[in-house]
């Protein structure tokens, strides 16, 4: 926690947010597909707007929040409400989100990553609060959380003149959002992540091409755990470690496939798994269903396995949903430790 900035230190504007669009959105056979959030901040008594965009995971809440007519069924659930009730029940306040400052990156196009290269840091604000005992702090968070709490508790939203001078537009806030939406290039396909119908990459030789990785520990608003994991490989396994002594969460490295096919089956992934230092728990990750994030909570495990193993053949079985979306597999740690996973394999019976 730092000192709160004065309105001396910096020059702004209240601003108020007049859209959250998702891109690309609906889709003409009737599905719903979302890489980014275009969010709009109306200066509206300079007859302006400043639009963000936003990755999918910084905008969901967001979306959610501000009323979307347009939601799928597996819009994220209330997490943010659940927020302000606790924030509400322990005497905190949230007075102000202050937007300082903004990379002209994120105000023209969407997100979009080529293959293997890292995104880009997303944008942050400063979250303004008064305690219970009314002292008066600020914190960091990602913009997208920041706006979905600004949303969440009624508090205002603040724009630095000096971004506001480099990067808003002038016009109404849906001539903005018609003209970026139809100047946006098609969704990123991807095809190193993209889902499919078979599994890929499974002995590893081609690196972590295919898989993903993430967990709970990314999804701390602030930032400060997203380094307690790591992820690479060693020759043709994966490896999955702990970065600090107490890691935040979870971490998961997985692989997603499209159901289509495989509906009222038995999906069995197999793999041998080596151990170190395992404090909490690790494991093959199986889930057949609808995904909630990039990397889920996991649904099955194998018989957790904790302390030091050298390799050990595990095996893990879920019976897939005639509905079911997607299937996803992996290997899963909570804690310290480490654990790799090599001749990793996924079939189907009968």
């Amino acid at each position: 926690m730092v000192a709160r900035t004065s309105p001396e230190d910096l020059a702004v504007t209240t601003v108020r947010i007049t859209k959250v669009e998702a891109w690309p959105g609906r889709q003409p056979g009737g599905g719903f597909v979302v890489n980014a959030f275009l969010v709009v901040l109306a200066d509206e008594a300079g007859g302006r707007a400043l639009p963000v965009w936003l990755r999918g995971p910084d905008g969901h809440g967001l979306w959610r929040l501000f009323g979307s007519a347009d939601l799928p069924p597996w819009a994220p659930g209330a997490s943010e409400e659940l927020t302000v009730q606790l924030l509400t029940a322990a005497g905190v306040e949230v007075t102000g989100v202050d937007v300082h400052a903004l990379d002209s990156a994120v105000t023209v196009l969407p997100p979009r990553p080529g293959p293997g290269t890292a995104p880009a840091p997303p944008p942050a604000a400063q979250v303004e609060f008064t305690s219970a005992q009314g002292s008066a702090g600020t914190m960091t968070a990602r913009l997208g959380f920041a706006l979905a709490l600004a949303v969440g508790t009624g508090a205002p939203v603040r724009v630095s003149d000096a971004v506001l001078d480099q990067l808003a537009v002038s016009g109404a806030a849906d001539d903005v959002v018609r003209q970026l939406l139809a100047d946006a290039p098609p969704a990123p396909t991807a095809p190193e992540i993209e889902p499919r119908f078979e599994p890929r990459n499974l002995d590893f030789a081609d690196g972590l091409a295919g898989w993903e990785f993430g967990g709970s520990f990314r999804q701390e608003a602030a930032e400060v755990h997203w380094r307690d994991y790591s992820c690479a490989t060693d020759g043709n396994s994966a490896v999955l470690s702990s970065a600090v002594p107490e890691p935040y969460g979870f971490a998961g490295l997985v692989q997603t496939i499209f159901a289509e096919r495989y509906g009222g089956r038995t999906a069995i992934f197999r793999g041998e798994l080596r151990t170190q230092d395992v404090t909490n728990e690790c494991g093959l990750h199986l889930l057949a269903g609808v995904p909630l994030g990039p990397v889920s909570t996991p649904d099955r495990l194998t018989a957790p396995l904790s302390g030091d193993h050298d390799w050990t053949r595990q095996e893990v079985t879920a019976v897939v949903p005639a509905d079911a979306a997607i299937i996803q597999c992996g290997l899963f740690l909570r804690g310290r430790g480490r654990v790799e996973l090599r001749h990793a394999g996924l079939t189907f019976d009968p």
